[in-house]
Order: C-alpha cells, then sequence, then structure tokens
C-alpha cells in the first residue's frame, strides 16, 4: 500500500483500506497499463510526502494535475524544473510579484513552498494525457475532501487558498475558526482578470501566519 514516510501515513491507513480507494486503485492500475496517465504513479502522492500534517501552514488547492508530457509531478500548478512554466503559473508569479516585489523566477518547480508548509492539493490526483478532469469522479475526491477535513481538525491556524469555483465547494468542509478561508478566481488565462489579480492572497496569507506567531512562506524560489 501506499508509503509516504510522514504523519500522514497514520492518519491515512484506515483511509487507503476504505473500499472506494481499493476500488480506486484498481482503475487506475488499469488505467497506468492501457493509457499515458500523469503524474508518474510514484509522483501521485508528492503533496504529501512533501508537507507532513503538522508542518502544513497554508493549502493551494488546485483542480487535477496537468494532462501534458513532463509537466505533473504531484504538486498543483508546479512543473519540473527544465519545463515552461504553464499560463496559470505565469499568472501566479506575477500576482506575487505585483503582492511583493518578488520577480517571477526562472522554473517552475514549487518544492520550496511546499517544503515550507504550503500543501500543494489538487482535489483529484491523476489524470489521462491531453484529458482534462479524465479522472473526475473515481473517489479522488473523497480522499482529498478526507485530508481537507483531516486538517481542518488541527488547533494551529492555517490559511486555505481556493481559487476557482471547484475549490471554492470545498470551503465547507473547512469550519474551524481558529483557519483563514480565501478565495479568488482560478489564475487561469480565462479567469485571472475576474478576480485573481489583485486578490492579495501571498501578502494576506503571510499577515495572517505572522499574526498567530507563525513564521511566513517565502514565496520566491530558489534558483
Amino acid at each position: 500500500m501506499v508509503n509516504l514516510g510522514n504523519s500522514w501515513d497514520a492518519l491515512l491507513r484506515e483511509e487507503f483500506e476504505q473500499e472506494y480507494y481499493l476500488r480506486l486503485r484498481s482503475i487506475l492500475k488499469q488505467e497506468y497499463s492501457t493509457h499515458r496517465v500523469y503524474p508518474d504513479m510514484h509522483d501521485i502522492f508528492n503533496a504529501l510526502r512533501y508537507t507532513p500534517y503538522e508542518s502544513v501552514k497554508a493549502v493551494i488547492l488546485g483542480q487535477d494535475p496537468y494532462h501534458g508530457p513532463n509537466q505533473a509531478h504531484g504538486l498543483c500548478f508546479s512543473v519540473k524544473k527544465g519545463v515552461v512554466p504553464p499560463p496559470s503559473l505565469k499568472n501566479i508569479f506575477q500576482e506575487i510579484q505585483a503582492e511583493l516585489g518578488i520577480a517571477p523566477p526562472d522554473h517552475g518547480q514549487l518544492t520550496d513552498w511546499a517544503e515550507q508548509g504550503v500543501l500543494m492539493l489538487n482535489t483529484t490526483l491523476t489524470v489521462r494525457e491531453h484529458q482534462p478532469l479524465s479522472h473526475k469522479g473515481l473517489g479522488w475526491e473523497i480522499f482529498t475532501d478526507k485530508v481537507i477535513s483531516l486538517l481542518n481538525e488541527r488547533e494551529t491556524p492555517m490559511v486555505f487558498l481556493l481559487w476557482g469555483a471547484p475549490a471554492r465547494k470545498k470551503k465547507e468542509l473547512i469550519t474551524n475558526p481558529n483557519h483563514l478561508v480565501l478565495t479568488a478566481a482560478h489564475p487561469s488565462p480565462l479567469s485571472a482578470y475576474q478576480g485573481f489579480f489583485g486578490c492579495g492572497h501571498f501578502k494576506t496569507c503571510n499577515d495572517f501566519l505572522q499574526s498567530k506567531g507563525i513564521s511566513p512562506i517565502n514565496w520566491a524560489l530558489q534558483p
């Protein structure tokens, strides 16, 4: 079964034994053997591997992984070094520059954020090549809802950044008043000008963390 190598293992052990997850696992075995599916099967749970439960300071919620070759590697919006940042990620960097004066980096690998406590989670963790939302409804949403619910239970404050309608629907899972929920349009070029640009989320996130005595996120990426 899945081995995440940190505190998520104990928290999610029963989830990995649920009937829906075993069914999902069976479907994925078939999908990976008959179609090109992203990310690589060893990268599916990278968001949880990079950011243990107790380390989470902020959650950025994406939809499903990038569906082009060599892009997705298990962190929402992130691409490995050497891969041109997709338009949504470029818009994220543009907003960070507008808010904090941080120039866009020369790559789009967001592991720096994940290692600082930003859980880079998609609501669906796999996708067929060139078929966005192709794994929607297979069971991933039940699993990622569980992850969000577990985070909601944590007493230490954190920030949830929910961009776009699918992410904003998760707001109902976040009932703990200790946490801050920020919503905006999706950073996609189709919607970025409808409320993502100018949202102020990156500065607001850090201001909130600091107000709770928690070290802020350095949104600048290392070369």
